[in-house]
């Protein structure tokens, strides 16, 4: 399906020191490949972001943000739609957070503070109130962790999107390499190694890793954990509890309890 431009906002100036882009993206909707003279975190407060950077492509959920310095350039859209609250942030004020790009968690607190940002953006700040929010989301960005596992995406044009965002759609897809293989009109084979060469992982792998992904996204958005394990692809509640473990160091209940949103296994 074709996916339509965004335009960027005419009247974007130099943040002072942070401005909050708030936009609803609607699916399959992306902003055409620029740069800004300042830093930007690329976030959405609920629904799936993909963003490509310096010759990379992944996406990201509530949960993740991408660190963009000064000048880089970059690629934003949204699959399924978005709620986006990215923001613009000051070089000055920039300093001590990362000179790359780079794919980082966002807590429960930064996210909140966004929230908040967002909402009391542009308002009179007599009491000085929108410069704490704002110290305390530099504060957060300062100490926020790098994540090395994001989900890879293929970049445009390439003959993997498809692929990928028919399992995106639905993880529960059973079809293997030789049925995309098929489907692409190349052999098994040289389906392997060209999702390995621009995905840097197996087929099997970016399967596995889509798939967690994807459970903490329904998860976070109040599904229970019996219902993601069988929306995901797994075939019992007990077998999804075990790789989600294997791959987090806890189990799901434990981890959205974590993340301030506990759910129940059923």
């Amino acid at each position: 399906m074709k996916w339509t431009t965004v335009k960027a906002p005419p009247d974007a100036a130099v943040p002072q020191p942070m401005t909050v882009r708030v936009q609803s993206i609607p699916p399959r909707h992306y902003f055409p490949e620029h740069f800004h003279n300042w830093n930007q975190m690329v976030y959405a407060i609920s629904g799936v972001l993909t963003v490509a950077a310096e010759g990379q492509s992944y996406v990201i959920s509530p949960e993740q943000a991408v660190w963009l310095p000064t000048g880089h350039r970059h690629r934003v859209g949204t699959l399924l739609g978005a709620e986006f609250r990215s923001l613009w942030i000051a070089n000055d004020a920039a300093k001590a957070l990362p000179s790359v790009s780079t794919v980082f968690g966002v807590t429960p607190l930064l996210k909140a503070l966004i929230i908040e940002a967002a909402q009391i953006e542009g308002d009179n700040d007599e009491d000085g109130y929108r410069e704490r929010v704002t110290e305390l989301i530099f504060d957060q960005l300062r100490r926020a962790p790098a994540l090395p596992g994001a989900l890879p995406w293929p970049l445009d044009g390439s003959r993997l999107v498809s692929l990928c965002e028919a399992l995106y759609a639905n993880p529960a897809d059973t079809r293997g390499p030789d049925a995309w293989g098929r489907e692409l009109g190349m052999s098994e084979r040289t389906l392997a190694r060209r999702f390995e060469a621009e995905m840097d992982m197996s087929l099997r792998s970016w399967r596995r890793r889509l798939r967690l992904f994807k459970a903490i996204e329904l998860l976070g958005g109040g599904l229970d954990v019996t219902r993601t394990a069988m929306e995901v692809g797994y075939s019992s509640t007990s077998a999804f509890v075990f790789a989600f473990r294997g791959e987090m160091g806890c189990s799901p209940q434990a981890y959205m309890r974590r993340r301030g949103n506990s759910q129940k296994v059923q």
